[in-house]
């Protein structure tokens, strides 16, 4: 347990900077209490709102809000914690700022350091710590879902149901190892300890099935734009975007590197890029191109296969999971019955591709919000997934050698919500979150 009394009191501002009707400044630590008194008055009643003159060190106003305490330990960081909820106006939040740190014990609070606070509180094991930095970060719905559902304790909880079941079968292994030769100890308890990592077993490799799922919608779809050139697939992508990302041109090669735009499509993360035209080049910087785009439709997790109506058919290879779309649909031209008619000039087509493209990416996410999001998730279960494969393929094997391989199994659960062996990631964790998180 680590000792707080001692630890520094930490101070920002945890609303989005610049000018604001509101802004939030949040204090943690042992000096709570003091700061308050010294800078609002009396200590308000706890996790009541009340309005107070908040003054400097000369007893001069420095602004009127509302204040709020929450004592430790039923506070976010289990510490003191208080809130000051003033105007956002950049002179407020300096003067206050500036009175509060001229307090002997307060400081400014590095980024992260408030929900570090809680996580060594034990407030949040790490998954839900991840979770909370994912939610924060969210730009679409799905992302939102996925995420609160990890910062409310999703993984935690689950992780802890498994912990619990195999230190029931270590306690069963024990048994046998200790107690085989007294009378009370009865049953094949090797046995009953192999049922409970079965289950186990099979609960995470349903969990690590999910992993591809959730690392898609925290990271973002992949929808790759792929055709020859001038098949259109810039033009599409300005429209999809909705402004100039891309240069167009009827001159052919114009995309030579791949390009990126984050769209919100129906609650769904997508990655939309842009490729170079595929074709054969003697001009090594569009082949270059051209094999970065062959690479990328590898990996997508959908392609856009264009072609102009007035073109050749163009098809992409065999494994690759297309839509095929006709484009400049307002020129004469056949179009094939599997393809998506569209023209970016006069908009015709585009409703309907937008909705076919959302409904393919809504099939690949089916079901509730993934457990697995992150690859440290993803590298903790396949590890005790190993463990457990391994105690499963060996039956009747000593009874010591199943129990290590259950430990090695709940070490690995352990990792994954932060007991221990986390040390490495917990820097660049909160270094991600803002200054006031």
């Amino acid at each position: 347990m680590i000792d707080r009394t001692h630890q520094p009191t930490i101070v920002a501002v945890s609303s989005a900077p610049g000018r604001a009707g509101v802004a939030v400044l949040r204090v943690s630590g042992p000096k709570t209490r003091f700061a308050l008194e010294t800078t609002a008055g009396v200590l308000p009643p706890p996790r009541v709102a009340t309005l107070r003159t908040l003054r400097d060190e000369a007893g001069d106003e420095i602004d009127r809000g509302l204040v709020l305490f929450f004592p430790g330990p039923t506070s976010f960081t289990g510490e003191d914690v208080a809130e000051f909820q003033v105007h956002g106006s950049r002179a407020v939040l300096a003067a206050l700022l500036r009175r509060l740190t001229a307090l002997p014990g307060v400081r400014l609070a590095e980024a992260g350091e408030f929900t570090r606070r809680a996580f060594e509180a034990g407030k949040l094991d790490l998954a839900a710590v991840e979770g909370l930095g994912d939610l924060i970060d969210s730009e679409t719905e799905w992302q939102r879902r996925q995420a609160l559902r990890q910062m409310e304790g999703a993984l935690g909880l689950q992780a802890g149901q498994w912990r619990s079941a195999l230190l029931e079968a270590m306690t069963l292994l024990a048994a046998e190892i200790d107690f085989s030769d007294e009378g009370d100890v009865e049953g094949p308890l090797q046995g009953e300890a192999l049922q409970i990592a079965q289950a186990v077993l099979g609960s995470l490799r349903q969990a690590l099935g999910s992993f591809s799922m959730g690392e898609r919608v925290r990271e973002g779809f992949v929808v790759v734009l792929s055709g020859p050139p001038n098949a259109g697939k810039s033009s599409l992508l300005n429209a999809l975007a909705r402004r100039d990302v891309a240069i167009v041109s009827p001159v052919a090669g114009t995309t030579r590197d791949a390009l990126e735009v984050r769209l919100d499509l129906d609650g769904l993360p997508v990655i939309l890029i842009d490729t170079a035209g595929l074709r054969e080049s003697a001009d090594p910087v569009e082949a270059e191109g051209v094999r970065r785009a062959q690479a990328l439709v590898e990996r997508a997790d959908l392609v856009l296969s264009l072609r102009a109506v007035d073109s050749d058919p163009f098809r992409m290879p065999a494994d690759a999971a297309t839509l095929a779309v006709a484009t400049k649909s307002d020129l004469a031209g056949s179009v094939r019955p599997d393809e998506h008619a569209i023209s970016v000039a006069n908009g015709q087509g585009l409703a309907e591709l937008l909705s076919a493209i959302v409904a393919r990416l809504r099939g690949l996410a089916q079901g509730e919000p993934a457990l697995l999001t992150r690859e440290r998730h993803r590298a903790a279960v396949a590890a005790a997934i190993e463990a457990l494969e391994r105690m499963a393929a060996s039956p009747g094997a000593p009874s010591e050698l199943l129990a290590e391989d259950i430990r090695l199994a709940v070490m690995a659960l352990e990792r994954l919500v932060g007991r221990i062996g986390v040390e490495d990631v917990l820097d660049t964790l909160f270094a991600g979150f803002c200054i006031g998180k």
